[in-house]
């Protein structure tokens, strides 16, 4: 998701009340669609989980950051899959957690039943 992207859908949520409703949720919806129908590069994932990293706690260990940091970067490399920073930042937020970081979907986009899927 581009910050242009961003911003449009923004203003266009800002002219609700002043424009014929239907209209702007037909726009919206179809201009949030061609914003979601585009995949995340590494550098965006990435972004996302240095971003993440902040959240936790400062005194958290030098090398348990510096563990997440070489992560992140591997994937970004390609060396690794997504899961594996995710599944250690699951980890440190599981040991400490973060009530905004607890409330977002990130982490974990789809319900437990889903991961059956896996044993295929």
């Amino acid at each position: 998701m581009t910050q242009n992207s961003l911003r449009e859908l923004g203003q266009l949520v800002a002219q609700a009340g002043t424009t014929d409703l239907a209209s702007l949720q037909a726009e919206y919806i179809q201009k949030l669609m061609q914003v979601l129908a585009k995949r995340a590069s590494r550098g965006q994932q990435g972004n996302v989980l240095a971003h993440l990293v902040g959240y936790l706690p400062s005194d958290l260990a030098r090398e348990d950051r510096a563990e997440l940091v070489e992560t992140i970067s591997q994937y970004q490399q390609g060396y690794l899959p997504l899961i594996v920073p995710i599944t250690l930042l699951k980890h440190h937020f599981r040991k400490h957690p973060h009530p905004y970081i607890g409330r977002q979907y990130y982490l974990k986009p789809h319900p437990n039943e889903l991961m059956l899927l896996n044993l295929i």
